[in-house]
């Protein structure tokens, strides 16, 4: 991960950030809590996490790049295991309390510790292949869609349905292990809206109403995720003049895609004449938003990212990328 000295705040984050943003929305627990003892909360978080060990534990005996990687992966479940175990009994073990940064921080560098840098690398790999022979299909199957508001409905679509490939949770872990993946069956799949939390109308008002100068998008997941979801949403911002900057991890986390992976999958998808299917792709820009985790704090980004997002007019955290205080901070 990028120094210390290297990173700053996200610019367009309400000022004072320290009473306008904090990076989990999730409270853990409140002030009144016993600093010693967990709260409800944080024992269902902590579980949650414990549960995802199995499938970590399965990926890290697999990767190939780390020797005798069977005994250390038992090593990482049985160390991580135990830190769950310490701040269950004293939240404050470990840098705690606990939120879902310091649980994620604390697995990966349980893993790094061990050797392991990527034990996703494999079927992200996979995924990012399947998805790239299937990108000109979606982007057909949008570009034929001659209402706007429609064409934009299916696009955000198309970004639920590749933010399943998330691997970080044990359930859908679980389930891509038993039965894949397959990005059109997930867009079917959606639930009708209204969703549970659905300002999709008013988002369509303002897209119908203007053209954004500048927009910057967190991306998440590899695979389907980016490929089918995120890039075909990023085009169709690139077809209304607006100038794309895609922020990617610095290292790898989970499943999540990487800056070099981005710049490789882009380079795949774009023709002999640098198009993304017919659309000039002079306008997007890719960038390394500094993080090494599945979720970020806004508060620690990449100079590179701060400057390039100084004069954004349109923010898009997808997924677990990130998380807002105050939600209008990126409307």
């Amino acid at each position: 991960m990028e120094s210390d000295s290297a990173m700053g705040a996200f610019p367009l984050l309400t000022t004072p950030i320290e009473s306008n943003y904090r990076a989990c929305t999730i409270p853990y627990r409140f002030p009144s809590d016993n600093p010693r003892k967990a709260t409800p909360t944080e024992i269902a978080w902590i579980d949650l996490f414990r549960n995802s060990i199995p499938s970590f534990k399965k990926r890290a005996e697999s990767d190939t790049t780390v020797v005798d990687a069977p005994t250390k992966a038992e090593k990482f479940a049985q160390r991580y295991a135990d830190i769950l175990d310490d701040i269950k009994k004293d939240p404050e073990s470990h840098g705690g309390p606990p939120d879902c940064i310091l649980l994620c921080r604390l697995r990966e560098q349980v893993l790094r510790e061990l050797g392991f840098r990527d034990i996703f690398k494999k079927v992200k790999d996979e995924e990012n292949t399947k998805a790239i022979s299937l990108f000109p299909e979606v982007v057909c199957l949008n570009d034929d869609i001659e209402d706007g508001g429609k064409r934009l409905e299916n696009l955000v679509r198309g970004i639920f349905a590749g933010n399943i490939f998330d691997l970080g949770s044990a359930q859908l872990a679980e389930v891509f292990s038993r039965d894949g993946m397959s990005f059109l069956a997930s867009c079917q799949n959606l639930v009708p809206r209204p969703w549970v939390i659905d300002d999709f109308d008013t988002f369509k008002a303002k897209w119908n109403k203007k053209s954004w100068k500048k927009a910057v998008i967190f991306v998440d997941n590899s695979g389907a995720d980016v490929i089918l979801g995120i890039l075909p949403f990023a085009r169709e911002l690139l077809k209304c003049g607006t100038q794309v900057v895609l922020a990617a991890n610095d290292l790898p986390s989970i499943n999540d895609v990487t800056y070099p992976e981005l710049i490789e999958i882009i380079s795949k998808l774009k023709d002999e004449s640098g198009k993304l299917i017919g659309v000039d792709t002079s306008n997007l820009l890719i960038a390394n938003s500094g993080n090494d985790l599945p979720v970020i704090d806004l508060t620690r980004v990449s100079q590179e990212l701060a400057y390039l997002a100084s004069d954004a007019d349109l923010v898009i955290l997808e997924g677990m990328v990130g998380f807002s205080h105050n939600p209008a901070d990126f409307t």
